[in-house]
């Protein structure tokens, strides 16, 4: 008689996935906002009825907006889950991912509204997948958003042992006569940076070749200029700067021409994206205060000038342009939500792009 083969012997043990999606109940239901439309039934012992074949949001919102466009948009945490393995700490991850997409989403003008995960991984793993989803709420939480749904796929054949990867997916709105793209951004306008928590998530096969292989180092290794080991610093959280824009937005609406988040391409890619045909960008790279763990990746790797810039966002993480004559308020008001920010450059007439010196 034949080998009687089933899901288990084939790599998919449904028992741990029903311990899986049990484990992350309470990570939804604490990252959950006004809106969100619950499915009818509740979840079964077990983890079983977890919710609908779709989430559903009441677009509505008590009649505060009348024109709504919806913004969607999506991304990864990319090479960063590679220190996250290394490391052996899965509950900051997930914050990252959230953030790769929210605060794209509010370059808009928009706020996010639901979130949405895609966890791959060869196996489950219910304590990994509860930390995973633990950033993700904590993310979801701090942007205001919710947590309406995901999956799990299980690929044994595509993923080797302690490989997994994320990707996330944001939804948000924004009043059509308030979308923000660009097109207001005119000559004199002030480049305003926000300080970054570091290096976010771009660059990070960049960062693992200079640290793990020019470098030769360890993430448990201590680094004097940073005050922390390897791993601490390069497992920083990517920072959330939905609730301070949402502010800033609601006091200086009519200042504010242009916003971008600072992603893979730094400053030249990112800020040039929204520039109008006949508008360039000059930036100061004097007028902020170098983040070290640039200055240490720098030397790590003995990276050209002009590649930092290109690959890493250099210690700012998002950009707003704006009348010049809303900078200090800007500033300030920034400051009250603990983010530094400085006047970096401004806008001329030229060829679109953005000039460093």
């Amino acid at each position: 008689m034949s080998e009687q083969w089933d899901y288990k012997k084939a790599g998919l043990d449904l028992d741990k996935y029903e311990q899986t999606i049990s484990g992350i109940q309470a990570h939804i239901q604490r990252a959950q906002r006004p809106g969100v439309i619950p499915p009818p039934f509740p979840p079964r012992k077990g983890g079983k009825g977890v919710g609908g074949f779709a989430s559903l949001f009441d677009l509505s919102l008590a009649g505060k907006y009348t024109n709504p466009v919806l913004i969607t948009c999506t991304d990864g945490v990319g090479s960063k889950l590679k220190i996250a393995c290394m490391a052996g700490k899965f509950d900051t991850v997930g914050i990252d991912l959230v953030a790769m997409s929210v605060n794209d989403l509010i370059c808009t003008g928009g706020e996010p509204l639901t979130f949405l995960d895609y966890l791959a991984m060869p196996k489950d793993d219910p304590d990994l997948t509860s930390q995973l989803v633990k950033g993700i709420a904590d993310g979801c939480l701090e942007s205001g958003c919710a947590l309406v749904g995901g999956e799990t796929a299980i690929l044994p054949d595509f993923y080797q042992p302690g490989d997994f990867d994320l990707a996330g997916f944001a939804a948000g709105v924004v009043e059509r006569d308030k979308i923000i793209d660009g097109q207001a951004i005119r000559t004199g306008d002030a480049v305003i940076g926000l300080a970054s928590s570091g290096v976010h998530s771009n660059g990070y096969s960049l960062v693992r070749k200079v640290v793990f292989e020019a470098a030769e180092l360890k993430v448990t290794d201590h680094v004097p200029e940073l005050g922390k080991t390897v791993g601490e610093e390069l497992l920083t959280p990517t920072r959330l700067y939905v609730k301070p824009v949402r502010r800033l937005l609601d006091a200086h609406a009519a200042a504010i021409h242009g916003l971008a988040n600072i992603t893979g391409g730094g400053l030249p890619d990112n800020v040039g994206r929204i520039l109008p045909p006949d508008k360039r960008v000059h930036v100061n790279r004097n007028s902020w205060p170098a983040a070290p763990v640039f200055t240490w990746l720098q030397k790590c790797g003995n990276v050209a000038d002009a590649e930092m810039f290109r690959v890493f966002n250099m210690g700012i993480g998002f950009v707003v342009i704006a009348d010049p004559s809303a900078v200090d308020g800007i500033v300030k008001q920034l400051a009250t939500d603990g983010i530094s920010a400085w006047k970096i450059g401004d806008v001329r007439d030229g060829t679109v792009g953005v000039e460093i010196t």
